[in-house]
């Protein structure tokens, strides 16, 4: 057996850190093509632009808002147009998951810079594409990590404190899904096993969440850069990345993508299904009562959504409920890594139970 963990190439975190993006840009090109998000574009140019400018040349655009094929291809042309030899993402998950694969249609370096540490995306080998209209479409494994990867705490601790919570329900879901692949002896997403290198880190990441989640939210919710929101930013962008993708997924992100189909779950964040993802997960696979209070516990306590009405589905049918537990279940959906047999059924009861016992928790 076989076993592969795979990593970014260079990790820089820290209040300040954007002031250093230029330099560390230089390292892998010269003339860079750097695909921003609205809020970038409109609020955070000016901290940056100066710097970068002063050690590359850097041909700076607005992200269309879409981690579509159809968004891909545009930039990919105009980058390819421009001469670039570096792309350089600035934004959130899919500004960046966005970057990195108009870089790997160049074949050119890529730098990737989280404004929210909202996702795990930043550090991963790994596009998640969705249609136009938001719904997941696929993954795109890409051949390599990031080349850099760098978060400004500062920058992150001014967001609004939803984007830092829906990434600690992002990283909730590591450990849990890195533990049903090691005890099933299933690939993580490279295929091959994971390592004990991977399945420390996914615990790690748990353990931070559960001891420093709670702090790291009221930090940010006062634009504080503190360690224990340093310790959650590194949990939900970097423990997080290196524990999915070199530990493995299973159920939490297939439920997460089966409920996209879900209309009225687009207005919410990635992070928030995955957290409704996590706790049906916990019904799936017969989880201990003690750790089903202690993730129900955190969630309430951070502010994650522990009932379907929290994200959009409170008067969704049992109809269309299946229907998100069907497309959970698709042939070559990471569920099928959870070490027990699972069926759109099992899923639809597993969502329901997660549901009433989120709504028994709130007096409902």
């Amino acid at each position: 057996m076989i076993s592969t963990s795979i990593f970014p190439g260079r990790y820089t975190q820290g209040a300040g850190a954007l002031d250093t993006l230029g330099a560390e840009v230089a390292r892998f090109g010269q003339n860079a093509y750097v695909i921003c998000d609205p809020f970038v574009m409109d609020t955070l140019l000016s901290k940056f632009k100066a710097p970068l400018e002063k050690a590359v040349q850097a041909k700076i655009v607005r992200f269309a808002g879409e981690c579509s094929d159809e968004e891909i291809d545009r930039l990919s042309t105009e980058a390819r147009e421009s001469g670039c030899d570096v792309i350089v993402g600035v934004g959130g998950g899919k500004t960046l998951d966005t970057a990195k694969a108009v870089a790997y249609s160049l074949k050119v370096p890529i730098a990737v810079v989280p404004t929210v540490a909202s996702t795990d995306a930043p550090c991963s080998a790994l596009a998640v594409i969705y249609t136009q209209e938001g719904a997941f479409k696929r993954y795109l494994l890409l051949p390599a990590n990031p080349n850099l990867v760098l978060v400004d705490t500062q920058v992150v601790a001014a967001a609004p404190v939803r984007f830092l919570i829906s990434g600690m329900g992002d990283a909730l879901a590591t450990w849990f899904e890195a533990e049903s692949c090691r005890k099933g002896y299933r690939g993580n997403m490279t295929g091959n096993l994971g390592s004990m290198t991977a399945y420390a880190l996914a615990r790690l990441c748990y353990d931070t969440l559960i001891e420093y989640g709670v702090l790291a939210k009221s930090a940010c919710e006062n634009k504080a850069v503190v360690p224990a929101l340093e310790r959650v930013v590194e949990a939900n962008t970097l423990l997080s990345g290196l524990g999915f993708e070199s530990g493995g997924l299973a159920a939490a992100h297939a439920i997460h993508n089966g409920l996209t189909v879900l209309e009225q779950t687009h207005a919410y964040y990635h992070g928030e299904k995955v957290a409704i993802g996590t706790l049906a997960s916990l019904f799936l696979t017969d989880q201990e009562p003690e750790l089903v209070d202690e993730v129900y516990s955190f969630c309430e306590d951070v502010g994650l959504p522990t009932t379907l009405a929290e994200i959009g589905l409170g008067e969704a049918s049992d109809v269309e409920l299946m229907k998100a537990a069907e497309a959970a279940c698709a042939e070559g959906e990471t569920i099928h890594n959870e070490p027990i047999p699972v069926t759109p059924l099992r899923v639809f009861w597993a969502l329901k139970a997660a549901d009433a016992e989120g709504r028994r928790r709130m007096g409902f």
